[in-house]
């Protein structure tokens, strides 16, 4: 079986090098670039599975690029980067980044979030996803990852909100905890002062919000998650 294959993206010679041989040491297949241009480039020639990017390189930006790759359903983005203000976090984020760590980082702790997005990856090529999801006149298709609205707008969602909506239609009418949201979208443990799931929900809200007259359909329940209250068909 082909081992998986990781771009990493960055500026700073001495970390993409001990990126390089962090990831090659776990058995990985490791291209490098320095930007953006350099990133096109490496994603033409090879079929790259999860790519780790700075936020400030030279040229567009960590943001900017991950616009155009957030595209990808069946491409990983981890934000590295020095910038740890919640700004930036949420931004990167809510633009469809499966997570950020900022530097400096512990190797072991990005090995270990490497591995559980790969795994997602390659779960989400086998399991069952693709089946057609409809409620509220919206229809979610596992199989591309694009909800059709009711006025016939589609929408491509990344494969974190995927499977967060995924796991609340699963469990119409009950509390689906941060907790297992969290462990449903990137395979950890949800963490203090953790957003990933509260931008994810109302990136989804906002989806919903688009259409005249939208109902709510993902309460929240203060201190204990959230919960999807609409009609499955």
């Amino acid at each position: 079986m082909q081992k998986p294959h990781i771009l990493i993206v960055e500026d700073e010679d001495v970390t993409r090098f001990n990126l390089r041989n962090l990831f090659e040491a776990e058995g990985y297949i490791v291209s490098e670039a320095m930007n953006g241009e350099a990133m096109e480039q490496q994603l033409q020639k090879n079929t790259i599975n999860l790519v780790i990017m700075d936020i400030n390189l030279p040229g567009k930006n960590g943001l900017l690029l991950a616009r155009e790759l957030t595209n990808n359903s069946d491409l990983g983005l981890i934000f590295l980067t020095g910038r740890d203000s919640d700004i930036d976090k949420i931004l990167g984020l809510e633009i469809g980044a499966d997570d950020y760590l900022t530097k400096p980082f512990n190797p072991r702790e990005l090995t270990i979030r490497a591995r559980n997005i790969l795994n997602r990856i390659s779960q989400g090529k086998t399991e069952t996803e693709s089946a057609i999801i409809r409620f509220n006149h919206w229809v979610l298709d596992g199989n591309s990852r694009k909800m059709t609205s009711p006025n016939g707008e589609i929408i491509s969602i990344p494969r974190g909100e995927y499977r967060a909506l995924k796991l609340l239609i699963e469990n119409t009418g009950q509390i689906v905890t941060r907790q297992q949201l969290i462990k449903e979208m990137t395979g950890r443990d949800l963490r203090s002062n953790d957003r990933t799931v509260d931008v994810t929900i109302r990136r989804l809200r906002k989806h919903f919000e688009s259409v005249e007259g939208a109902v709510e359909l993902i309460n929240t329940i203060h201190g204990e998650g959230y919960r999807f209250v609409g009609t499955v068909e």
